[in-house]
């Protein structure tokens, strides 16, 4: 199972020195990719500049938003952002794609919030067209650059349900499953309702499957885990952010170990790690304990 890392992307006190010392120790370290979510309402910064820095200052590790929130965009602007950001690095990346759920980012950037699974399957098809160096529409060029992977980076959905995963399985290369305090039980669910669509959709492989939780082991990591997720959460109720928060227990070095060990039982092909604050003790107490668990 590899193991992978989410940059700390809506802590305010994470500028160029921080991202750059991030970057770089990821890249220098026991991990497969390193990635960065899209949220437009809220500090947070901007997926699209934060990757291509990352990418221009990284040789290693994969480059994956997680995730592109495309009903938001244009398909055809998504496919040459994307395309622009595998060429950066080197061929290094792979896409997330999702449809979200905070209508209010929709509303920001006038996008509509309804029929987005559906256009999300159109924009699927659309970028696929564009990398392969077909016009936009009839008399009209291109749309470079081509991605330095053939047909494209690898594309998986950031999906939970049955319903999304079944209409993934018609487009995707996997599915990134995101179960927030790292549950076994939880992501087998996920791990196994992605495989019965692969299935039944006829797919002679097996989906990519990737999973994730928040963690963390900075100072005052339990209080700290827990203000972040109910600022997370909050945009969905105060209550129901309250008492996620307060059931988030990968706070401490035992509890990280165990969700890791979990996941690695459920053979998951990769699994992203979000850390809870941009202290740079997040990444050095990681790597302390995967080196110690012979996870290194």
């Amino acid at each position: 199972m590899k193991i992978s890392i989410c940059l700390p992307y809506m802590e305010p006190d994470f500028g160029r020195d921080e991202l750059l010392a991030w970057c770089r120790r990821v890249d220098d370290g026991p991990f497969y990719s390193l990635s960065c979510g899209e949220r437009i309402t809220g500090y947070t910064l901007e997926m699209r500049n934060v990757l291509a820095f990352a990418a221009a200052v990284t040789e290693r590790v994969r480059i994956v938003p997680s995730l592109y929130v495309l009903p938001m965009h244009s398909a055809v602007w998504a496919a040459k952002e994307i395309a622009t950001l595998d060429l950066l690095s080197g061929g290094r990346v792979t896409v997330t794609v999702g449809v979200g759920g905070r209508e209010m980012d929709y509303q920001a950037v006038e996008a509509s919030f309804a029929r987005r699974h559906q256009r999300m399957d159109e924009q699927i098809a659309q970028m696929r067209r564009i990398w392969q160096g077909e016009p936009p529409f009839a008399g009209a060029d291109p749309v470079g650059p081509r991605p330095l992977q053939h047909g494209g980076p690898p594309i998986l959905a950031g999906s939970m349900g049955q319903k999304p995963m079944a209409r993934a399985a018609q487009w995707a290369d996997g599915i990134y499953g995101f179960a927030m305090n790292g549950d076994k039980a939880l992501t087998a669910h996920f791990k196994q309702t992605a495989e019965q669509c692969w299935q039944q959709a006829g797919r002679s492989e097996r989906p990519y499957f990737a999973g994730g939780f928040w963690f963390s082991l900075a100072d005052d990591a339990e209080n700290r885990l827990q203000d972040y997720v109910f600022n997370y959460l909050r945009t969905f109720g105060d209550e129901h952010a309250r008492n996620t928060a307060r059931s988030m227990t990968r706070h401490n070095a035992d509890a990280v170990l165990e969700a890791i060990q979990d996941m690695r039982e459920l053979q998951l092909d990769e699994l992203f790690l979000v850390p809870a604050t941009a202290d740079i003790s997040e990444l050095e107490r990681l790597e302390a304990l995967l080196q110690s668990a012979g996870l290194a």
